[in-house]
């Protein structure tokens, strides 16, 4: 799997730009220069959503009303196009998916192009709420799985309208027979949410369990799960009326990472933390290589906050992902620490890149 090139129109700082891909592609630029923007246009490709916008409206370019971005995909010989498109629809974006011009939904659209993105931001995997750590989880199963994302639209409309009765039912507007329903919806698509969940989490641990002579990382992940049945609903009836929301289910997920047996987000360095988020792209990239097709490897300025040693972990991550067939797209803002060699293609962003 590969991307070959990828031209965006309107998408935050770039008005209008192209840019061809190789097995290796390192981009160096000033700040402010649109390095990471490009990552992210390449990983909207992957999932149809962006990994660092609060709402959809950030992407299009200051003053615009129309954003577009496409690319050329090659995988197993065969060249696919895919688009998105951003309209600002005032307090919205709508966005349109397409797939060698056909229009597609946007759950047929993710995971044409697998990728796995390491960033700063990703520290937030370890330090940050349980409400990101799930979204990360969202990320990663619906580039796999269609039928996630079904389970998953079907139960995020389903908790809306179980807490609005709720709401009712605490204000005598509504009995809990009118719970019925929901209770059913919740509990079918929860169960198969918390199911794949639980297969990720668990194929990490196995992954960390094997001999892998290319790092030092040996960690494990625990997944705290809220299961959600008939039984644990009842359980918390009362609760559920008085606070007018729905207290389990998997939108109250939850996973730590640990080294040896430590929680790293309590107990590790700075360093170890941004280490146990390469031990989980590590894992995350294994579990997306489906029939030798390894997704594409996206590296954002990974190395400004690492050591030398943890660097050329990372690098060597880098290198074998690229020499088992796998792509590897990097940005970094100082070029001193991107790698050398002349199979690396390199793209600098500067003062001709439109600011």
């Amino acid at each position: 799997m590969r991307i070959k090139n990828l031209q965006m129109v309107n998408f935050r700082n770039h008005k209008r730009a192209e840019f061809n891909f190789g097995q290796k592609t390192v981009i160096t630029g000033d700040n402010g220069s649109g390095k990471s923007n490009i990552l992210e246009a390449v990983y909207l490709m992957a999932t149809g959503r962006s990994f660092r916008a609060d709402s959809d409206l950030e992407m299009i370019s200051y003053g615009e009303q129309l954003s577009v971005i496409s690319c050329q995909l090659s995988v197993g010989g065969e060249v696919t196009s895919l688009q998105v498109s951003l309209t600002d629809g005032s307090l919205i974006a709508r966005k349109k998916f397409n797939v060698n011009g056909v229009p597609r939904r946007m759950m047929d659209f993710a995971g044409k192009l697998k990728a796995v993105l390491f960033g700063p931001a990703d520290m937030l995997l370890v330090t940050g709420s349980p409400a990101v750590r799930r979204r990360y989880l969202d990320f990663v199963m619906t580039q796999q799985d269609r039928e996630y994302w079904r389970n998953l639209i079907s139960y995020e409309k389903g908790l809306r309208q179980r807490n609005k009765l709720l709401d009712l039912i605490r204000d005598g507007k509504a009995g809990r027979t009118q719970l019925y329903f929901w209770d059913r919806l919740l509990i079918k698509n929860g169960t198969y949410i918390t199911g794949k969940r639980a297969d990720y989490l668990s194929s990490l641990n196995v992954q960390s369990s094997m001999s892998n002579p290319s790092t030092s990382l040996r960690m494990n992940v625990q997944y705290d799960k809220s299961v959600i049945s008939e039984i644990r609903l009842k359980q918390y009836e009362t609760q559920e009326t008085a606070a007018g929301t729905t207290l389990v289910g998997p939108h109250r997920d939850d996973f730590t990472l640990e080294m040896e047996k430590r929680d790293v987000s309590k107990y590790g360095s700075r360093g170890e933390q941004r280490m146990a988020v390469l031990w989980l792209k590590m894992g995350e990239l294994k579990y997306l290589t489906v029939e030798e097709q390894l997704p594409v490897l996206l590296l954002d300025d990974v190395f400004s906050e690492l050591d030398h040693e943890h660097r050329a972990e990372i690098l060597t991550l880098a290198v074998e992902h690229s020499d088992r067939g796998g792509q590897v797209i990097m940005s970094a803002s100082d070029p001193h620490l991107t790698p050398s060699g002349r199979d690396w293609e390199r793209i600098f962003l500067g003062e001709m890149q439109d600011k």
